[in-house]
């Protein structure tokens, strides 16, 4: 199959007037809580009480920080930002009810989808989106039971399935499913099993969509808290490194070639990772939906990294060693570029 796909290392080129381009964006905010207690000894830590000392002034920071940093998500042809924002480490719609409402990106009037998830911390995933480009027809939640751990909780996978575009350009029919995997805590080949179970479920997913729509769009998005070339991305998703090897039906990761070139969104010990992933379907590729992929890149702007000390070049976080930096978040943003020829 020979598509031509354009995978961006910088700026976006410019396109020709006749395309319109559409951002689609991830981030993980890294513990975006606010500052009441409603979760017991899980949620202490993020109250003026908790060993961070979490108060009003830290709080409001990190929404002006992190509000920045969207609004920093531009380019010449994504002016007003992206048109999709999926993020993940949140507590609870409030915070980004304050987030979209941050003087910063308020002027956007971003559209919140939030769902209340079983995990234990408290945390969820949500989606962000423009109502200038996108109008949402169907949200759904699917929790990842595990039979061997009937306690089990994490994070639900949000599926969104939506209309990109505007009454001028025309509409595609897309699903971006967002995503926070379940973590290595106890090591990374000891809960490897975890996240391949969470792979199974994006791809049941997955497979629902294309029975309803075949020409459908689809993204996943998300911390997947394992790299491209892990096995719940590469084999139980099947996400591949190259274009030309998607089979149909798959789907195809842009930032496993970036991984290659050192290029990552996560540091952990001195060795980046891209947990923060974007994956594409083999209709986005052709552009059976109505929108075509572009291009990628991971957000890795210089006011997002430390500039000195012992953890120079990491993502400038909101603590550090048990620090308030005054930062932003662990993770990098990641985004992807969809194009659509304008009739």
């Amino acid at each position: 199959m020979a598509v031509a796909v354009l995978v961006l290392t910088g700026a976006l080129p410019a396109l020709s007037a006749k395309y319109a381009t559409y951002g689609v964006a991830f981030y993980n905010l890294e513990n975006l809580f606010d500052t009441i207690n409603n979760n017991g000894k899980y949620d202490l830590e993020f109250s003026p009480q908790g060993s961070r000392k979490w108060d009003g002034k830290k709080y409001w920071s990190k929404i002006r920080n992190l509000s920045y940093v969207i609004s920093q998500m531009t380019t010449k042809t994504t002016s007003e930002g992206p048109a999709l924002i999926g993020v993940s480490e949140i507590e609870n719609v409030t915070v980004l009810n304050d987030l979209v409402a941050s003087p910063a990106i308020a002027d956007r009037g971003l559209k919140v989808i939030h769902h209340d998830s079983p995990d234990r911390r408290g945390v969820d995933v949500g989606l962000l989106y423009n109502p200038k480009f996108f109008r949402p027809l169907k949200v759904t939640n699917h929790r990842l039971e595990i039979a061997e751990q009937p306690d089990f909780r994490t994070r639900d996978q949000m599926c969104v399935v939506g209309l990109l575009g505007d009454k001028i350009r025309g509409y595609a029919r897309i699903a971006v499913i967002v995503n926070h995997w379940p973590s290595r805590r106890g090591g990374e080949k000891e809960s490897s099993w975890l996240r391949e179970s969470a792979a199974a479920l994006t791809r049941s997913i997955c497979d629902s969509l294309y029975k309803t729509d075949p020409n459908m769009g689809i993204i996943v998005m998300g911390d997947m808290n394992d790299d491209p070339f892990n096995k719940s991305v590469s084999v139980t998703l099947g996400a591949v490194r190259k274009v030309s090897d998607i089979q149909p039906g798959g789907f195809f990761n842009p930032f496993w070639e970036k991984l290659d070139k050192g290029i990552g969104s996560y540091i952990y010990r001195g060795s980046w990772n891209l947990f923060d992933q974007i994956i594409v379907n083999q209709n986005l590729i052709e552009g059976a939906c109505g929108v075509k992929y572009y291009g990628a890149e991971v957000l890795n702007k210089s006011f997002l990294l430390q500039t000195d000390g012992q953890y120079k070049g990491y993502p400038l976080r909101t603590f550090s060693g048990g620090a308030w930096t005054n930062g932003y978040s662990d993770h990098l943003p990641t985004e992807i570029f969809l194009v659509q020829e304008v009739k």
